[in-house]
């Protein structure tokens, strides 16, 4: 009877040791500032304020995201509560929202208002006033009260693992709204630390970046947000002269009420399964096509794919790109963590036939390159109104037989002919990566696009990296074409290529990372990544290889 109770203990200890020892470690962490005073949300919130903020919240379009303005108007009766009434202004792309809100005393989060602003004033409440949760002005019954700066916790977050939510540094920041001494709160959960800054008698936190509790894998970020612009005393309605989009598109006559076209189709190379509704069927230009995007597995469609990189392209029949909704919102890329999209896009194109593509760059993490070749999937959309036909070409008259000029020289790869002389080629931003095009298949690729990007707004900004680029074209273009026809030629070599390129890449991919304004940065960081090229292509394998002959 005593081994078996001792086993019972021992079993316990197993089981329950982990467990106390995460709460207690939750329990312990501590924190707080050397900093008198303490602070609420909505600590010195009055009437005439005015807030603008960039923020994104994950429940909305996956953290896309929109700018958020706010004027608190003055008090309004609710029953028989006391409130904040706000008007508000949103900007989501390509869509302005306008409505009021609603926000309590105790804690100003948005209980009503205006049905449009709904999903935005959620957003709202979930990311700049989610630390009501911890620190409000009523510190009474059932009220959780102001926060002292000193304290070493606020409390704690309610999933499991969750830890203490603590004062931890006072830090200056920069915002665009201006440069602030902030006392920056932080938290960890899933794995990584979440962090928002909040300043001494200002109503809002003015930055936040958080992250989602995952139980594996990297958390993707929950809310994000900072304060652009705070102004006080406005007596006027400072949105007084704005429309919503809503209402300028219900002038023009865009369909408010309408069917989805629906589409369920593998891509081009049958790497993806796509299931796309979109509506209405043939928009209006200057009206917007409201789309939803499933990304799926080809071989289980009740899976979907999740970190999908992607961008909605309108083409011309030789599928070059007229037109990119990611570049339209100031972005390289659309990203969906969960493969579930649901976006506005506005048609800015004439009535007729409008080839839309959707671009799939691969499945990777927000800052990672795809590995994979892109794929995608046309869809062809008719725009609504009058087609108006072009014009038939007038016949040019033939031009009167001239006397042949005499022989040029015809000059070699990275030069140009100049007054009968073959002399370097200048580079410029229009130069094509032959070898990496078509080991990585399309001009459009991220690596293609990647390299672009590098030479042009980085390398060829001063006068020694345009040196160097003369010299590189000369010797580059000498051997390029025949390898790229290799590739085309050779899936295997393609692949060889692909997987010799990947060093190359991921070294460039420093001088993203790093401010070049000067020559003397440019040789430098260029003479760096040279030497680590050169060390990983040469020096490694030829230290590799002597080592293996000694070994014999």
């Amino acid at each position: 009877m005593e081994k078996l109770f001792l086993i019972i203990v021992f079993l316990a200890a197993l089981f329950i040791g982990p467990i106390s020892t995460q709460s207690a470690f939750s329990q312990f962490e501590k924190g707080g500032v050397d900093l008198p005073g303490s602070w609420y949300v909505g600590e010195g919130l009055k009437k005439g304020d005015y807030f603008s903020y960039r923020l994104c919240h994950v429940d909305y379009k996956e953290c896309a995201d929109f700018q958020m303005d706010i004027w608190i108007e003055g008090d309004t009766k609710v029953g028989t509560e006391d409130k904040w009434l706000a008007q508000a202004v949103v900007y989501d792309r390509n869509k302005i929202v306008k409505g009021t809100m609603e926000l309590g005393k105790v804690a100003p989060e948005p209980t009503g208002g205006s049905p449009e602003l709904a999903t935005y004033r959620s957003a709202f409440k979930n990311s700049v006033v989610w630390l009501s949760a911890f620190a409000t002005s009523y510190g009474g019954e059932g009220g959780e009260g102001p926060k002292k700066f000193n304290m070493p916790s606020w409390g704690k977050i309610g999933n499991i693992g969750g830890q203490q939510v603590r004062p931890t540094e006072i830090q200056t920041i920069s915002v665009p709204a201006g440069t602030f001494e902030t006392v920056l709160v932080s938290w960890r959960t899933g794995g990584a630390t979440s962090n928002v800054w909040v300043i001494d008698d200002f109503p809002f936190p003015i930055k936040a970046h958080t992250f989602t509790h995952v139980s594996e894998g990297i958390p993707p970020t929950e809310y994000d947000f900072e304060l652009l612009d705070y102004k006080e005393n406005i007596q006027q309605d400072p949105f007084s002269g704005i429309v919503s989009t809503k209402v300028e598109q219900t002038a023009i006559g865009c369909p408010q009420n309408y069917e989805f076209v629906s589409i369920k189709r593998s891509t081009n190379r049958a790497d993806y399964l796509l299931e796309v509704n979109y509506g209405p069927e043939n928009p209006p230009s200057g009206c917007n096509i409201e789309w939803i995007i499933k990304f799926k597995n080809k071989f289980d469609q009740t899976e979907f794919l999740n970190q999908v990189q992607y961008d909605i392209f309108v083409v011309d029949e030789n599928l070059t790109p007229l037109r990119s909704i990611a570049e339209d919102d100031g972005r390289k890329f659309l990203y969906s963590p969960s493969g579930q999209v649901r976006i506005l896009t506005k048609v800015i194109e004439d009535p007729g036939i409008a080839p839309y593509v959707i671009w799939i760059y691969g499945l990777s993490p927000e800052h990672i390159v795809p590995s994979t070749a892109p794929d995608y999937l046309q869809i062809d959309i008719q725009i609504a109104g009058d087609v108006i036909p072009k014009p038939e070409p007038k016949p040019e008259p033939k031009p009167e037989p001239k006397p042949e000029p005499e022989s040029t020289p015809v000059c070699s790869p990275g030069t140009v002919l100049e007054n009968g002389v073959c002399v370097p080629e200048k580079p410029s931003g229009g130069g094509g990566c032959l070898i990496a095009t078509a080991a990585f298949g399309s001009e459009l690729a991220p690596q293609v696009q990647f390299l672009r990007e590098l030479r042009d707004q980085t390398v060829l900004n001063t006068a020694s990296g345009t040196t160097f680029m003369t010299g590189f074209n000369q010797f580059y273009y000498s051997f390029s074409p025949t390898i790229a026809d290799w590739e085309r030629d050779s899936p295997v070599f393609k692949e060889v290529v692909k997987l010799t390129l990947t060093p190359l890449l991921t070294s460039l991919s420093i001088l993203s990372y790093v401010d070049i304004d000067s020559e003397e940065e440019m040789l430098g960081y260029g003479i760096g990544v040279i030497l680590l090229n050169l060390g990983m292509y040469f020096v490694a394998p030829a230290l590799i290889i002597i080592k293996l002959k000694n070994r014999r």
